[in-house]
């Protein structure tokens, strides 16, 4: 089968997080399945450029990728050659998978990709949630939905999405959508990694708990920081990247609350070093007010650590039902009560971290992931006209 799949950025731009992440291993995973897989991006890296080469496909882990320019409106990632080439090459390929709304290339790739009647699918990738839209851009999301989106995704084969949680936030918006189809990120980890003590992260203090992640308002580090002036002998290591100026407001919290000696924010981690982070780690937290799904939880399984999470986390019911860590409400003193209690017992975190790698094995490596996204593939030529439903394949 011949995929293309169409993101707005992509590796080796890590600022953008999770998403990135996720759309390369699934594209290497469907092409360690024998398929021909192309991504079509840019080269937008925050306010700059990344150093590659433009307009021809180069091999990234197996997967041919073909950045783009962006000429201008950069928040949109206008890229007007990628436009050409989709028109020029859309009929080849079986599928067009997109990742991303409010944003151009998705625009583009639909509108090729139903003016020829190509197959395509949208995964939202966590932007359709009612609140972030009020939040930000209110006006500008709404006019983008009603003028551009809302066709886009009526439009499409299927939209692909990561947990029942971001089916419940996409209704809530009352588009007309195609079938739904529920299928979780994958997860990577490696069979060896250094140690801790062999990393940049040798001198922290133990034990610790970790947040790992973007430095930004809906992951909840606020609520996280309150919570640490009731929580005892435990130190909370805040690691991640600040693309947006968070960083000097949860400073101004941790002396307020008091805990500057027990926070420590150690900034960004490479993929490298980030293993040995989570397992060491009596847990990992993540707090957040809105989350599609949560890799960084995905990852903290497979390295066997027990994990704290918000409902507001798209990965919280397979915690729930795995028993591989707790679901707690993000009010500071609950959320502190039930790190505590955690913490107090140790049997009970091994147990998690024992329940958390099985899952990981089970049900999130990108070589059970991949086989689920290949079937919703396949099944493209046999869903369209059909009643908008949720499907798990």
């Amino acid at each position: 089968m011949r995929i293309l799949q169409v993101a707005p950025t992509y590796l080796p731009a890590f600022r953008y997080g999770g998403p990135i992440r996720s759309i390369h291993g699934l594209s290497c995973a469907l092409a360690q399945r024998g398929h021909d897989v192309e991504v079509y991006t840019t080269s937008m890296d925050g306010e700059l450029n990344l150093n590659v080469p433009l307009g021809r496909p180069v091999n990234l882990d197996g997967v041919k990728v073909t950045y783009f320019p962006v000429l201008g409106l950069r928040r949109l990632a206008w890229a007007p050659a990628m436009s050409r080439r989709l028109r020029e090459t859309i009929r080849t390929f079986d599928v067009v998978h997109l990742h991303s709304v409010f944003l151009w290339p998705t625009w583009a790739a639909a509108r090729a990709s139903f003016r020829v009647a190509k197959p395509y699918f949208i995964s939202p990738r966590g932007m359709l949630v009612p609140n972030l839209i009020k939040r930000k851009s209110r006006w500008i999301k709404g006019a983008w939905i009603q003028l551009i989106e809302r066709h886009n995704i009526s439009h499409a084969t299927g939209v692909h999405v990561t947990s029942d949680l971001e089916i419940t936030e996409m209704r809530a918006l009352g588009l007309k959508l195609p079938e739904i189809y529920c299928v979780p990120n994958g997860v990577q980890w490696p069979s060896e990694h250094a140690p801790l003590s062999a990393g940049p992260f040798a001198q922290l203090p133990r034990p610790y708990a970790l947040f790992i992640g973007r430095i930004n308002w809906e992951k909840g580090i606020d609520r996280l920081i309150e919570a640490w002036r009731m929580v005892q002998n435990l130190y909370l290591v805040i690691a991640g990247n600040d693309e947006e100026n968070y960083m000097p407001k949860l400073e101004a919290l941790v002396h307020r609350e008091g805990v500057k000696d027990r926070v420590l924010f150690v900034g960004p981690v490479t993929d490298a070093d980030k293993w040995a982070l989570y397992e060491n780690a009596e847990m990992v937290i993540l707090p957040s007010y809105s989350e599609n799904f949560g890799n960084v939880i995905a990852e903290a399984m497979a390295m066997s650590c027990p994990v704290v999470v918000t409902p507001g986390v798209g990965l919280a019911e397979i915690v729930r039902k795995s028993g591989a860590g707790l679901i707690t409400p993000g009010e500071p003193k609950v959320l502190a009560a039930n790190v505590s209690a955690l913490m107090a017992n140790r049997s009970q975190r091994e147990e998690m971290g024992r329940r958390g790698f099985k899952v990981a094995v089970g049900q999130l490596s990108w070589s059970i992931v991949a086989s689920r996204i290949e079937a919703m593939y396949t099944q493209a030529s046999h869903i369209c006209g059909h009643t908008p439903r949720s499907r798990r394949i």
